[in-house]
This record gives C-alpha cells, sequence and structure tokens, in this order.
C-alpha cells in the first residue's frame, strides 16, 4: 500500500515528502486561484520527484441541478490542464447520491455528468474516483453499472457517518474491484457532516484493525491519503504503518 497525505500548500508538499510519505493529494476548489501557484507545485514536484493525485471541488447543493451544470462542472474541465502539467493520474470527486438526501432528478442528472467526466477523464488517462459520502453500497450502484470506467475513492471515515457499522466492509464485499483509492481519518461516528471532525487513526471509534484484514484479504495496494493536517501525521504517521503492516492499534475511549 501508498501511503500520502492532503498537502493544502507547497509547505505541505515539502513536509509529506520530508515524512518519507510517496505522494501528495492536492485539493483543487478554486481551479483559477489555483493557476497563479501552479508553478511552484510544479518546481517541487520535479525538485523531490514526488507524486500528485486531486481532488475536486465541492459540489454545493446537491439538489441544485442548475448550480451543478454552470458552475461545478466547468471547475471540474479547468482542473484537468492543471492535472496534466503536474502528472496527477487520479481524480477524486463527491457527488452526493445518498437517495435519502437527493432527488431522483439529481441524482439522474449526476449518473449523466459522471459519465461525461468519465469521458474526459479517460482520454487524458486520468482514473476517475468517486468518493463515498453517506451512501450504502446500494446508492452507488449505478452509478457504477452506468460508468464503466468509473472506481471508487472509498472514504473509511465517512463510511462512519449514518451508520451503526463502519460501512466500509459493505463496500469492499460488493465492490473490491473498483476500489482504487482510500482515504484515511477517524472520528467519533454521528449523524451530520459536521460530525466528519477527520481525526488521526486512534482517536475515534473506527475499528481499523478488521478494514484492513480485509483490504489485505482482496489485495489491495493502491493509495492511502491521511486526510489530516501535516503536524497529525507526524503525530501518527508510526501507528499508521503499522496498522497497515497488520499491527494492532489502541482506539480512544470516547
Amino acid at each position: 500500500m501508498i501511503l500520502g497525505g492532503t498537502a493544502r500548500s507547497p509547505q505541505d508538499v515539502q513536509d509529506l515528502y520530508e515524512l518519507g510519505l510517496q505522494f501528495a493529494e492536492i485539493p483543487i476548489l478554486d481551479p483559477l486561484g489555483f493557476s497563479g501557484e501552479i508553478g511552484v507545485y510544479g518546481e517541487l514536484r520535479r525538485k523531490l520527484d514526488f507524486e500528485y493525485v486531486c481532488h475536486g471541488p465541492r459540489e454545493g447543493d446537491p439538489n441544485d441541478i442548475y448550480a451543478l451544470e454552470v458552475d461545478y462542472f466547468p471547475k471540474i474541465k479547468e482542473i484537468l490542464p492543471h492535472m496534466k502539467y503536474l502528472g496527477m493520474p487520479l481524480l477524486t470527486i463527491h457527488l452526493w447520491l445518498d437517495a435519502r438526501f437527493v432527488s431522483k432528478e439529481a441524482i439522474r442528472y449526476k449518473i449523466d455528468l459522471l459519465r461525461r467526466v468519465s469521458s474526459m477523464t479517460s482520454n487524458a488517462r486520468i482514473a476517475l474516483c468517486l468518493e463515498n459520502l453517506s451512501e450504502t453500497p446500494n446508492d452507488l450502484e449505478f452509478a457504477f453499472q452506468e460508468v464503466a470506467l468509473l472506481q471508487l475513492t472509498l472514504d473509511i471515515g465517512h463510511a462512519q457517518l449514518l451508520t451503526q457499522v463502519n460501512r466500509s466492509h459493505e463496500f469492499l464485499d460488493r465492490f473490491p474491484e473498483r476500489i482504487k483509492h482510500i482515504h484515511l481519518h477517524d472520528n467519533r461516528g454521528g449523524r451530520s457532516h459536521l460530525d466528519d471532525v477527520h481525526l488521526p487513526p486512534g482517536e475515534g471509534i473506527i475499528q481499523f484493525d478488521s478494514i484492513f484484514r480485509k483490504l489485505r484479504r482482496i489485495g489491495y495496494c493502491g493509495r492511502i491519503t491521511l486526510e489530516l493536517k501535516t503536524e497529525e501525521i507526524r503525530g501518527c504517521l508510526s501507528s499508521v504503518r503499522g496498522m497497515i503492516e497488520g499491527k494492532e492499534y489502541r482506539v480512544s475511549e470516547v
């Protein structure tokens, strides 16, 4: 498994490299604003010989089809030249498909949007990954049926929200061949996006041991992004590496 971290600045990239990580996941939330720093990121990549992957922008109101078409979709298109310049092979995007909260009309639109984006990313030789939010595997099944090249960024922290049992197990059982990327962070459960607190592993309630046993069982050997601040990554990196290797870790009492 290939371990990296979130980089919100060029300094974060330098810090992740010095920590011995193997890649940086860079959120490009505003492609126009990011263009002012792309030269710095490019120079760092060449200097350090360090891989980047990309996290796309937020979708905003998940039921506002007009805004998704005129604001969100253009941002995705604007990201692709940045990714090409920086040699980014993978794009993770949020498009909420939870049928409990998103209308059928919006879900149909998003499937078509994924189809269009997938066509563009495949032409650019970029892997397109949909990140789970509060969805069950049933919510994502139709997207995978309709968009053949669509992959999954399994967010283990998100899989602990609005559920009693972490849904990572369900995704690993249902879509092992679709899992291209993993986001790793902890939380204490909850029923709101406000509970998505991105704690270092071991500081929440997620039982990572069983999840990583299943990852090893399916032969997962891809990227894992620690979605934490760099100082938090520094503090938990040793235990995370042990966890990936199959060593036990301590879950805090909450």
